[in-house]
């Protein structure tokens, strides 16, 4: 391959999109890799197609190593398959609904669950003809919210998704470990710097779940590592390990007290340290029992209140909350709502008006470090007042635990105790073992080796085929450009020929010429009305990984080459270039 860039179709960009929220946006723009459609819909330019293309060969290389057999399914899907799975109502907003000029409905499919289990189901019938793991690399669409940050979250997006279908769970954990060696090959050969955490499953259900997550500061998605040990999890994933049960003989009664002026936890703590002082010890924050309100939206529109309990030194975590409430839709409760609820006074909601044995009735969930004998200071449910030394299962007892606390650095290792630390990262894949959710809602069942009808048991593994492009630039670039490893790379070298000498030109050109005949993917930057600062800059700018420059020093019979991440530069003598070249872009 042998682009010129004096008819390749680009045009670089010298200052920033004003939308561009991360590095890998700002470059992908900047170096006419991708442009902007509409919100969260970009169309790939020439180079950036070779990168994305790039991306999803090697997918598709390690998809068909480890066995896979590719289909491809339409984007166009019809109601009925979403429907009986129940994500025709369970992706509210989230999906592309449209209908046709009969007025049948159809989506343009988010993901394609339904649509392997009945091709799998018209054509097996029989455990002979298991295990199955099928794959596609097609576009998806989703209809985000706040698309954002260029082609890593995007209403249109390209995705590898496989599913796997095996007659009983022991095989699919050997289909499951066989994605995962897959995904680590995968991600190994792109380049990426990743890690792999427990995560929640979300909309796809199933019980295991894990993410590969590409490490890096400007990361969507937060996840724990443990300081000591090998655990690593998504937040919405995190496990809070219980305290032991409290012995709250000798506690005191529960006491309601005047707290004037008392408007945030601190207040409350300094009032409550002055003038209701324990006999252990000082009052903290998370002696404080927040009771958060929210009211939940089901996906057929129905609501229902719910009272989440946090020690007051923490907050709810949206994101925890939503993947515990999936599908259902929390949101802080408004002033109409509250209106519904006198019992409810706000700003000193306690616990004895909750639960289901309440006469709120009002669903009543709390953290789970909330635990029996743990005292309490909370909402007396009275203005200007709060309830002192009030003991969970003596005084309260909550409808059940919910992990929906933000987690902060330093909370305990659920594995080994040790300290938690907080990192970012982009989600670049993921896998599912899905079990029999849409094998059983779609009928999908084999007569096993006694002749008996089973249901199949599947697993479900997603790669971000573009999104992949966006987290290899976020990890690989510097203050000039782009950085790409080579095997992602549009090119194996950036040739650049500079100055008015003819002899210049001519041997640029031979060169470019015997590296493509040498195998390499060569961007020849012939432009003879740009200078050398633009074509420079537009080297750095572009992200090969080997550049070469045919200059002034040819005349000495020199040409440089430079790597493009280290920036180290070396002459090569012209005899000895091509064969120098070639073994630097293959070392």
């Amino acid at each position: 391959m042998l682009l010129r860039m004096s008819s390749l179709f680009l045009r670089t960009l010298r200052e920033d999109p004003a939308d561009a929220e991360v590095p890998s946006h700002r470059l992908l723009v900047r170096a006419g890799y991708v442009r902007r459609v509409a919100p969260g819909i970009f169309s790939w330019l020439p180079l950036g197609y070779h990168v994305y293309r790039n991306v999803e060969r090697i997918v598709r290389e390690e998809m068909d190593r480890a066995g896979f057999q590719e289909v491809h399914f339409p984007a166009l899907l019809p109601r009925e398959p979403y429907e009986a799975s129940g994500r025709w109502t369970e992706y509210g907003d989230g999906i592309f609904r449209l209908k046709d000029r009969r007025d049948n409905d159809y989506l343009l499919g988010p993901t394609h669950e339904e649509m392997f289990t009945l091709m799998v189901k018209g054509e097996y019938s029989s455990y002979k003809d298991l295990p199955l793991a099928l794959y596609q690399i097609q576009t998806k669409y989703r209809d985000e919210a706040r698309p954002r940050a260029g082609i890593l979250r995007g209403r249109e997006f390209v995705m590898k998704d496989s599913y796997s279908f095996d007659v009983d769970d022991a095989g699919l954990q050997v289909s499951y470990d066989k994605h995962r060696d897959a995904y680590i090959r995968t991600f190994d050969r792109m380049g990426l710097k990743y890690v792999i955490v427990s995560a929640m499953s979300g909309a796809m259900g199933g019980s295991a779940s894990e993410e590969f997550l590409a490490m890096t500061e400007n990361g969507e998605d937060t996840y724990v590592r443990c300081t000591t040990g090998d655990y690593a999890a998504n937040v919405e994933a995190v496990v809070t390990p219980v305290p032991p049960v409290v012995d709250h003989t000798g506690a005191p009664a529960a006491h309601v007290e005047d707290t004037p002026d008392t408007p945030t936890i601190d207040t409350l703590v300094a009032h409550a340290n002055a003038h209701q002082p324990r006999d252990d010890r000082a009052w903290t924050a998370a002696d404080t029992l927040k009771n958060v309100v929210l009211t939940v939206t089901r996906p057929d529109g129905t609501t229902y209140p719910l009272v989440v309990g946090l020690p007051g030194d923490r907050d709810v975590d949206m994101k925890r909350l939503e993947a515990v409430l999936h599908p259902d839709e929390p949101a802080a409760m408004v002033e109409a709502e509250f209106a519904k609820h006198p019992e409810l006074v706000k700003g000193y909601i306690g616990p004895q008006v909750l639960g289901a044995e309440s006469a709120s009735r009002i669903r009543y969930l709390v953290d789970p470090r909330v635990v029996e004998g743990t005292r309490w200071i909370t909402g007396a449910n009275e203005t200007g007042r709060h309830v002192f030394d009030l003991v969970a299962g003596r005084d309260f007892t909550a409808d059940g635990t919910i992990e929906a606390a933000e987690i902060v650095d330093g909370d305990v290792c659920p594995r080994c105790g040790s300290a938690l630390e907080m990192a970012r990262g982009i989600e670049i894949g993921h896998i599912f073992q899905l079990g029999r959710k849409f094998a059983e809602a779609l009928d999908l069942k084999v007569l096993d080796e006694n002749g008996k009808q089973v249901v199949v048991t599947m697993g479900s593994y997603g790669i971000g085929v573009s999104r992949a492009v966006a987290a290899i630039a976020e990890q690989s670039h510097d203050e000039l450009g782009l950085c790409w490893p080579r095997e992602i790379a549009p090119a194996d070298v950036h040739l650049v020929a500079t100055g008015k000498d003819e002899a210049v030109w001519t041997y640029a050109e031979r060169l470019a010429t015997d590296l493509e005949a040498a195998g390499l993917r060569v961007i020849y930057d012939d432009r003879r009305h740009a200078s050398p600062g633009v074509k420079f800059k537009d080297s750095e700018l572009l992200g090969v990984p080997t550049i070469v420059v045919v200059g002034k020093g040819l005349v000495d019979g020199v040409v440089e080459l430079k790597d493009r991440a280290t920036r180290e530069r070396t002459e090569l003598p012209v005899a000895e270039a091509v064969e120098r070249i070639v073994a630097a872009c293959r070392a």
